[in-house]
């Protein structure tokens, strides 16, 4: 059954055009192989953006993203823009599509490839198998919270503030999330904070149980101080399904848990917003990886992490399992047998471009579909 869906792809910088050339390939694919067709616009964010508009995005961009169902980023930045003004620095693009799009929950999903299990730092028998979400708050606590910035208190003294400060509301929409998504996976959700030492932990706690006892009783909760969960995640990590946190400690553990996987560059990511009265959800996906523009344009580049944050766009904005688990399942078929690209090559794999690596997969989706 044919869609009208609508995407906007924006590629970025460095090797985020390649790696989203793969992913324009798949999407063909799924419009000739599962009559899934999206209404595809592409536009320009970060540096590619500055080059042409002398802004990391223009507001016709961020009206783009506003009236589509999902938007797909690469990555962007690069050393070329490093000397201009923080205030219009590629990343600046990124951050004002979370902001205006109002993306308040971060998706970091940390799964260890059974190919991949020996690139882990970690122990094969505690990451076989690894399948962990979390979720971050992503626009408020100690990053947004005000009053913040550094005074001069004299003879020489300086002092530097910022402010972690929570509401009930940014906590109950970003616990919903977290239960929601349990839901659908092994129902428990570890609630992780600083309950001990700080009131915002306090709040977080008491209103993250409020809403899992009275909106999602079958979910099973638990809480966790943060730095606790930092030495579980290296101690015993397969104990967790979903992790929610704040944007402070959400930004730590979930950059651990990727490092578990041994994968950083192979992992994607989702930044969601609320559901609005038409039932449509806010969403921009991602790979957790930068822009590497050391390898851009020398088709070597990785586009797994691309290519799997498509599949949580399926997922998550378009309701299609099923398509998503294809994708997934190529993609850990082709692991298997023994393909890499530069990244994660090891010894007595095949080592193949960003194209190749491509066209193993569509390989794949070819013999998956039948």
């Amino acid at each position: 059954m044919a869609s009208n869906k609508s995407l906007l792809i924006l590629p970025g910088d460095g090797i985020g055009p390649e790696a989203m050339g793969e992913v324009r390939r798949i999407v063909g694919w799924m419009e000739d192989n599962r009559a899934v067709s999206f209404d595809i616009d592409e536009d320009l964010v970060g540096g590619s953006s500055i080059d042409k508009h002398g802004i990391p995005i223009t507001d016709e961009v961020v009206d783009k993203a506003q009236n589509v169902d999902a938007v797909l980023l690469g990555a962007v930045g690069g050393p070329k823009w490093d000397n201009l003004d923080f205030s219009i620095k590629p990343e600046r693009g990124l951050l004002r599509l979370r902001k205006d799009l109002e993306l308040f929950a971060n998706l970091r999903p940390a799964v260890c490839f059974d190919a991949l299990v020996d690139a882990s730092s970690l122990k094969p028998e505690l990451v076989s198998g690894l399948d962990i979400m979390i979720v971050r708050e992503l626009t408020g606590g100690v990053y947004f919270g005000e009053p913040r910035g550094i005074e001069d208190l004299g003879n020489g003294i300086r002092r530097g503030v910022n402010t972690q400060v929570y509401t009930t509301p940014e906590i109950h929409r970003v616990a919903r999330v977290a239960f929601e998504l349990a839901k659908k996976r092994n129902n428990r959700v570890c609630s992780s904070e600083k309950a001990n030492v700080m009131e915002s932990g306090v709040l977080w706690r008491e209103e993250v149980t409020k809403i899992g006892e009275s909106e999602f009783p079958e979910v099973e909760l638990s809480h966790m101080y943060a730095d606790a969960a930092a030495m579980e995640l290296v101690r015993k990590p397969k104990q967790f399904d979903v992790i929610v946190t704040d944007n402070l400690f959400g930004d730590i553990l979930s950059d651990c848990a990727a490092m578990l996987t041994g994968s950083l560059g192979m992992l994607p990511s989702a930044s969601l917003g609320d559901v609005d009265e038409t039932g449509r959800r806010k969403a921009l996906y991602e790979p957790v990886h930068g822009s590497a523009p050391d390898i851009a344009g020398q088709n070597i580049a990785n586009p797994i992490a691309t290519i799997l944050s498509y599949a949580m766009a399926l997922r998550y904005s378009f309701d299609m399992g099923e398509e998503a688990d294809l994708v997934e399942g190529a993609v850990q078929k082709v692991l298997e047998s023994g393909i890499r690209t530069g990244d994660i090559m090891a010894t007595g794999m095949t080592q193949v471009s960003t194209t190749e690596m491509g066209d193993a997969i569509i390989r794949e989706l070819d013999k998956a579909n039948g």
